[in-house]
């Protein structure tokens, strides 16, 4: 049909429009939560995020803020190009899905009826809108996340891989090779998930380079795929970064020269000695300069060179070598190796590290000092830790230690050290004593890597910090024991066996962590709520009511709140089947060709499965999870999700073919037509996940991360400390792209035990000074001072010894022994590495009077006290991030206000707990011992800022919607308020309690956010109740007991062994269960007695796991 590609390349289009259309109606409006205000803030002002850092990202996302003049709507302008690169991977998809139908259902290759027309476009089209409308594409399309932009790259790599394949055979054809390598280096500046399509590219070449392709063939072809990942993975990506590496410490520590000169000269000889061998292999003038200048080019990209140290000179001595005899090795005057080949070889890789080189925006603006500058990546080595994800660790994959074995140990001198196995050597800049010193590199340590004292093949359950969690997934671990030599004794230890490994990889790895996700697709979900094996939270269900009930329990006994969960979606497995039916199709599916019937459709099948198997449960194999993820990661597998969306589209061709076959057998247009109601499909999964993926007029992140700067003092430069994502990067987002509250410091403590950051926190930025830490850098240098040992009497110690001489003691030791400032004068940063130590487990802060009175704080007490205790006891050791808190509180002195984000976990408090004082979201750290004194909390500020600062981002909205992670943060808000009423009730401010109420249901109603426990609902019942208002309170209490009472029942409709595992849950639906009785007593409601019963009738029901 003459109009065929017309109509193709149309229809193409008109999915784009729907998709864009879609997703542009649906992005969040500002930052979401997470990693996205951090890629935001990157690409607005090009800054360098966590490792290992998306530049191309960057630089595309800054193209797209440049549409605004509008700080506020960036992160709208980031998404929208998410939604548009979204709706492309779309438009690229349905024109794969359209490839591969025409090969199988038309005339070699080619349409020529309007049936196969209808066919093809129906199934391209049906492909397309059902991955469009899927639960994982459609969560990354509407945020400025990294996913969707690989998903583009994915989309179009795939298709340019079958676009080689229809002009292979016509001069020229390489170029798309050629283009698809530069894609590949453009990718890996976005996410490496692209790679994973290289599989399907060589499968595709050797189809179409081979008449009679056969297993052997077949097999050899997929593990020269594996070796091409590996090439671009292993040896291209850290490649050049090691061989940069070699140049610099040339150039720099022997000849003398500035930092990063070295790089600069090893990228102009690598780009002339690819540019020379692009060259020799173009005119063919002379063989040998043409292997000479090959290999030349594939050392200087340091693919060869594997390992380190001499190990890596030694494995790119003998690969070169192989290479040099492969290139030359000729038969019958053939060389296997053609010109050809090698050329079009060096255009790849040149074309890869054009990509590639979108990482010089990270050491370029890292050179710069941005204020977000992550792992300072200024040079070619802090480069290579940066891409290699050092700071991430790596965890075992085919060989390796299970949770249980300890590290071996060894004796050395009177001590029992960690056995290690020396890595790569870690180079740093030297600090200059002085400005006349050479720029020079230093080996700070090595990569070591821990040996175990018991190993095994294929660890799945590997991490001692999740010992706990690998147990009570498996239900028990009977285990084997095992003995081993541990600090010099016989000691017997339980570790898993191979069956009960291989058990939770299945179960948990694969089945939970990939399948699931899989099913939520393209079968159903039960809600969004993030699950751990509980039968009532976040499971894949079908619609289908005997089937989901004979998995899951009786589903429609689960509680109100669940069944109407927004993110519950059920596609009756129509998709799931439509994608099985188009797998088994095209299987199955010969076609006649010139040269008689061929299996197109086999060959078709290995490439699109090998695209779903690498881009799924490779990757499951590869990370190794562990339990009890932070999120869901569905997202990381959406390439695979891709892959089954073109066997979706294949369906449709199916049952168009079968209704052909059986039914319309010469009336061919009327199976295409009634194959295009496959369409209805996709239109009923969009019915379904519309609403919770709609997240117009969402500004929570946004809000919320404002809230947190707003509770700060103002015009006093204050610092907040932070730990988590979604504490710290919406407020960098706030601050970078929005410009709000810049004269406050976030400061998150993970990665304040780095140097580099305390190299940020030193250095002004906007409007806030810089941080007052007043130690050289050669004090908290990586190596330097990592961990402060904590040895109670070794100052008492010191002041027996000088205590007949007080002025030696007052030069040694300061006025006070135990001051802070003194402590960390003269013994942590001491010269002596033996005194580096807290020689007291209790130190105090004399207290500047008038400074507090001058830093407006609320004086928490009768009086201030003369000196601040600090208590260490029970610590072994105080970490870096511990120590710069420490430094800030002695060289604040009170006038610059330091806090502590609620959200942060007491175990990062410092041991300063016990002074913290509430004003929002915020500990404010104070002289005072407040759990003493009672004073917790300023409720005058705390109220300022609650009622006028805070913005609670269109939580009004009945139609809103709120996922996990923003609901929690919504307790949060709620909660702060709930305790903040109940203050200033205890404080005789009830008008002012109940305004805090009023304003609570007003800003965080219940119609959006129900009301619980973790929310602080029961407080604000009683203050409803304090108050007079007898009906709010038992509205709010009766939502508690009734959503309580539904859970309490759905626990009771399943088995005994399944209620052992809900037990925490049970006791905590108890527990509000009686609080609200309690209440509704108070209240003497009508529903007390009700309540009452339904609580006797459950204790009595689950005695068992209350009373243990």
């Amino acid at each position: 049909m003459k109009q065929f590609k017309l109509i193709d390349t149309l229809m193409g289009w008109i999915a784009f429009a729907i998709a864009a259309v879609v997703y542009c109606c649906t992005i969040e409006p500002t930052a979401s939560f997470w990693d996205c205000p951090e890629f935001i803030t990157t690409a607005f002002k090009l800054e360098v995020g966590h490792p290992p850092g998306a530049p191309f990202f960057m630089l595309t996302g800054n193209i797209f803020s440049q549409f605004t003049d509008d700080p506020a709507k960036v992160a709208m302008m980031v998404n929208i190009m998410s939604a548009l690169f979204s709706a492309a991977c779309i438009m690229f998809l349905f024109w794969s899905i359209s490839h591969l139908t025409r090969k199988l259902v038309g005339e070699n290759g080619e349409v020529k009826t309007l049936a196969q027309l209808i066919t093809v476009e129906a199934a391209a089209m049906t492909g397309a809108l059902a991955y469009t409308f899927s639960d994982t594409f459609w969560y990354s399309a509407v945020e400025g996340e990294v996913y969707a932009y690989s998903s583009l790259f994915t989309a179009v790599v795939f298709w340019l891989i079958l676009k080689w394949e229809d002009n292979a055979d016509k001069p020229g054809a390489d170029r798309w090779l050629i283009l698809i390598a530069y894609l590949t280096g453009l990718s890996i500046g976005v996410h490496l998930l692209n790679l994973l399509c290289l599989p399907a590219l060589v499968l595709v070449w050797y189809f179409k380079r081979n008449s009679n392709p056969n297993v052997k063939g077949s097999l050899m072809a997929l593990l020269g795929s594996f070796v091409l990942v590996a090439v671009v993975l292993y040896g291209i990506v850290p490649g050049i970064v090691k061989v940069g590496g070699w140049f610099e410490l040339l150039f720099v520590n022997t000849l003398s020269m500035p930092f990063n000169t070295g790089l600069v000269v090893y990228i102009f000889i690598l780009i002339a000695v690819v540019l020379w061998a692009i060259w020799e292999s173009t005119v063919q003038k002379n063989r040998l300069r043409m292997n000479l200048s090959f290999i030349a080019g594939i050392g200087m990209l340091g693919i060869p060179f594997y390992g380190h140290g001499i190990m890596s000179i030694v494995c790119g001595v003998v690969a070169m070598g192989i290479l040099y005899f492969v290139l030359n090795y000729a038969k019958e005057g053939v060389h296997w190796v053609s010109a050809r080949l090698m050329n079009t070889t060096l255009l790849c890789l040149l074309m890869i590290m054009i990509g590639y080189s979108s990482y010089a925006v990270i050491v370029i603006r890292s050179e710069a000092n941005t204020p977000m500058d992550q792992n300072s990546p200024e040079d070619v080595f802090t480069l290579g830790s940066y891409l290699s994800r050092d700071q991430y660790g790596d965890n075992p994959l085919l060989y390796g230690q299970p949770y249980s074995a300890p590290v071996k140990m060894e004796v050395k001198g009177q001590y029992y050290v960690p056995v290690s196995i020396e890595g790569a050597p870690q180079y740093q800049r030297v600090e200059k004593k002085s400005e006349n010193e050479p720029d020079r590199y230093e080996v700070i340590g090595h990569k070591n890597k821990y040996v175990y004292s018991y190993n095994m093949l294929f660890p799945r359950m590997y991490s001692e910090r999740h010992k706990r969690n690998y147990e009570e997934w498996m239900g028990g671990i009977s285990g084997k024991n095992v003995t081993i030599d541990h600090v010099g004794e016989r000691k017997t230890i339980k570790v898993p066996t191979m069956m009960e490994n291989l058990y939770f990889f299945w179960s948990y790895q694969v089945n939970f962590m990939y399948w699931r996700y899989f099913m939520w697709n393209f079968a159903g979900r039960q809600n969004d709520i993030q699950g751990h094996g509980e039968l009532e939270h976040g499971n894949w269900i079908t619609g289908i009511s005997f089937f989901d009930n004979m998995r899951l329990g009786d589903q429609s006994k689960l509680p109100t709140e669940l069944r109407e969960n927004k993110g519950r979606n059920v596609f009756y497995c129509l998709p799931l089947i439509l994608g099985i039916l188009g797998l088994v199709w095209q299987v199955n599916k010969r076609i006649s060709t010139k040269n008689g019937m061929v299996d197109e459709g086999v060959k078709q099948f290995w490439v699109v499965f090998f695209l779903f198997f690498m881009t799924g449960l490779a990757i499951v194999l590869y990370l190794n999870q562990t339990p009890v993820q932070p999120r869901e990661r569905d997202y990381a597998y959406a390439g695979s999700f891709y892959a089954f969306a073109i066997w979706i589209g294949l369906g449709v061709a199916a049952i168009s073919d079968l209704l052909n076959k059986y039914v319309f057998k010469k009336k061919e247009v009327y199976g295409a037509v009634l194959s295009g109601l496959c369409l209805l499909v996709p239109v009923q999964m969009a019915s379904q996940t519309w609403d919770d993926h709609d997240r117009s007029g969402r500004y929570t992140c946004r809000d919320f991360g404002q809230n947190y700067l707003m509770s700060l003092d103002e015009g006093k430069s204050p610092i907040i400390f932070t730990n988590g994502d979604n504490d710290t990067f919406p407020l960098w987002y706030c601050q970078e792209t929005e410009g709000i509250r810049t004269d406050a410091r976030v400061c998150n403590l993970s990665y304040l035990q780095t140097d580099w950051y305390i190299d940020q926190m030193k250095r002004p930025a906007y409007d806030s000074p810089a941080v007052p830490i007043s130690w050289k850098r050669l004090q908290y240098v990586t190596g330097t001072r990592e961990g402060i040992s904590v040895r109670p009497g070794e100052l008492e110690r010191a002041i027996e010894i000088l205590k007949d001489d007080p002025q030696a003691m007052k030069d040694l030791l300061g006025d006070n022994p135990y001051e802070l400032s003194n402590i960390i004068d003269r013994w942590i940063l001491n010269e002596n590495e033996e005194l580096q130590c807290f020689p007291t487990d209790s130190v105090v802060i004399t207290i500047d009077k008038e400074a507090v009175r001058r830093s407006g704080m609320m004086i928490a007490g009768d009086s201030i006290p003369d000196v601040m205790h600090i208590s260490l006891k029970g610590k072994r050791a105080v970490y870096k991030s511990e120590m710069m808190i420490y430094e800030m509180l002695c060289r604040t002195n009170w006038e610059r206000p330091l806090y502590v984000a609620c959200t942060v976990g007491s175990d990062n408090y410092g041991s300063l707990g016990n002074n913290f004082v509430r004003e929002g979201l915020v500990d404010r750290i104070t002289p005072f011992n407040t759990k003493k004194t009672g004073m917790t909390m300023d409720t005058e500020r705390m109220y300022d800022n609650i009622m006028n600062k805070f913005r609670f981002g269109g939580l009004d909205n009945p139609d809103i919607y709120l996922d996990e992670t923003v609901l929690r943060m919504c307790y949060t808000h709620r909660r702060l308020m709930s305790s903040l009423a109940m203050q200033l009730l205890r404080e005789g401010k009830a008008e002012k309690a109940l305004n805090v109420a009023r304003y609570a249901e007003e800003v965080i109603p219940a119609k959006t956010v129900s009301h619980n426990y973790m929310s602080g609902s029961l407080d604000l019942a009683r203050v409803w109740l304090i108050n007079g208002e007898k009906q709010h309170a038992e509205d709010i209490v009766m939502g508690i007991a009734t959503n309580a009472c539904e859970y309490l029942q759905w626990y009771s409709s399943l088995s005994k062994k399944v209620q052992g595992s809900c037990a925490q849950d049970i006791l905590y639906n108890v527990y509000q269960l009686n609080a609200s009785v309690e209440i509704l007593k108070d209240a003497q409601s009508e529903n007390h007695k009700t309540m009452e019963e339904a609580l006797q009738i459950y204790h009595v029901m689950f005695q068992d796991y209350l009373y243990r």
